[in-house]
């Protein structure tokens, strides 16, 4: 009898603990996937980067034309004001004679050419090229320039992702005048790092309406990708929930972008760094209003009605940033019932399906151009929203465990703190049941491991 007590519990011990070890293997795929943003590869947007291509034209001693292309190839993640600052690092002593659609934000010490009669654009070992502002002279531009630096994201706006600039490379004196490839790049943008140039092949133009194609000289690409964890130590956003079936609202997670509250606003006052003047070609630290969780946005998803055959949620974006208005924001949303969206008020939207392997469990939403593309800064009228009909897929819909509520939003492309699971809304009278289950559960679980160990 002893030995058939041993028997069953081993056998339910040893299915529970499987079961429990299947959990925790996928809990870790989940927080695996979740962090990889932090570390340059987004399981949303696998192929996303940003790539710096340069074309060398035309090259003679100490004399070379070079095309520089920045193209954004991100899905989401979009470069806004102030724009990027491209930078490199010379290999040898050269120095730019001249640019077409963009400029360096210092020209540096240019003595050696003095006797010249024309100094040089930039004679600094490591320049700083940013684009032109909107409207500049004609005679100064190129076909994709002049945006300040602004690349818009693939799926938002595919014509304005790109930016190109045109460079006449020379040489030091005293230098042999070969061309040779910097090294060192880096976009200026917080959270992009960048790798040193490879050889690639060289890009083929057309001309003659086609019918004709050439070719640069030579062609080198440079890769940037994006880290959150570089961008900011602390996220950006926060995630709160409510539904029509629970009365209270799960509220951000207290401290969700840190805990101070030294620089934050009181609701209704107006801050001091407001009154001061700021660098436009600079980004100003964000001052947000005063919160538990202290976020400069604010998401909220309220499961709202629900029907026979549909559902009905409301997304609701609250600017807290006293400093910023945001510019062509963007949110993307993970959840499962998404690859069934009847209709979507008042946003764009369009499905992101990275890998092409029939799974369709997220989407991207952006603003309406002039009526809701710029999230303004916090006060009455700093947020945006917009309402999605979903079909039930009646296999898999429902309202028990967390099921109606989002796996992860991103705004911008960043990823939003969410509420425990534990504290997701929970249908009346399902609350207590789930509360006693989980505790008997970890209890069983316990028992079970003391078990295996003592017999």
């Amino acid at each position: 009898m002893v030995l058939s007590f041993l028997f069953v519990h081993r056998l339910f011990c040893s299915t529970t603990m499987g079961a429990t070890l299947n959990l925790v293997y996928a809990v870790t795929i989940i927080l695996f996937t979740i962090s990889s943003t932090s570390h340059g590869y987004d399981p949303l947007d696998p192929f996303g980067k940003i790539t710096i291509k340069w074309d060398l034209l035309l090259s003679s001693p100490g004399h070379h034309t070079v095309q520089v292309k920045l193209e954004n190839m991100q899905e989401y993640r979009h470069i806004d004001k102030p724009g990027w600052k491209l930078s490199w690092h010379w290999e040898s002593k050269q120095v730019i004679w001249d640019m077409r659609g963009a400029e360096t934000t210092e020209q540096g010490n240019c003595s050696a050419f003095a006797s010249s009669g024309t100094l040089p654009h930039c004679c600094l070992r490591r320049p700083t090229i940013v684009d032109l502002l909107p409207g500049s002279p004609f005679n100064s531009q190129v076909s994709n320039c002049c945006r300040g630096g602004v690349l818009t994201s693939m799926s938002q706006d595919h014509t304005n992702h790109v930016s190109v600039f045109h460079m006449t490379i020379g040489s030091f004196p005293d230098d042999s005048g070969e061309f040779t490839m910097p090294s060192n790049f880096d976009i200026g943008v917080p959270g992009y790092s960048c790798d040193n140039a490879t050889s690639v092949a060289p890009t083929k133009y057309s001309t003659d309406k086609g019918r004709r194609k050439t070719q640069a000289l030579a062609t080198w690409e440079a890769v940037c990708v994006y880290s959150q964890f570089r961008s900011s130590q602390t996220p950006k956003c926060c995630v709160s929930l409510s539904a029509f079936y629970y009365r209270n609202i799960v509220p951000c997670p207290t401290c969700s972008c840190g805990c101070s509250s030294s620089h934050c606003v009181k609701p209704g006052e107006m801050p001091p760094y407001l009154e001061q003047k700021h660098d436009p070609e600079e980004e100003v630290p964000p001052v947000v209003e005063c919160t538990k969780h202290m976020c400069p946005i604010h998401i909220h998803w309220h499961v709202k009605v629900n029907y026979r055959e549909y559902w009905r949620v409301k997304i609701t974006a609250t600017n807290l940033n006293t400093m910023k208005n945001y510019t062509d924001w963007n949110l993307v949303v993970l959840h499962p019932n998404l690859k069934s969206v009847e209709q979507v008020f008042s946003f764009n939207y369009k499905s992101l399906t990275p890998y092409h392997n029939g799974i369709n469990d997220t989407g991207m939403f952006w603003g309406v151009k002039f009526y809701n593309d710029v999230l303004l800064q916090a006060g009455k009228i700093g947020n945006v929203q917009t309402e999605l009909l979903l079909k039930k897929d009646m296999g898999n819909f429902s309202f028990r465990e967390g099921w109606a509520f989002p796996r992860r939003i991103l705004f911008n492309g960043d990823e939003c703190v969410m509420p425990s699971p534990d504290d997701y809304p929970r249908l009346p009278g399902y609350a207590s049941s789930s509360s006693s289950s989980a505790a008997s559960s970890f209890v069983t679980i316990v028992f079970c491991f003391l078990l295996l160990l003592f017999v």
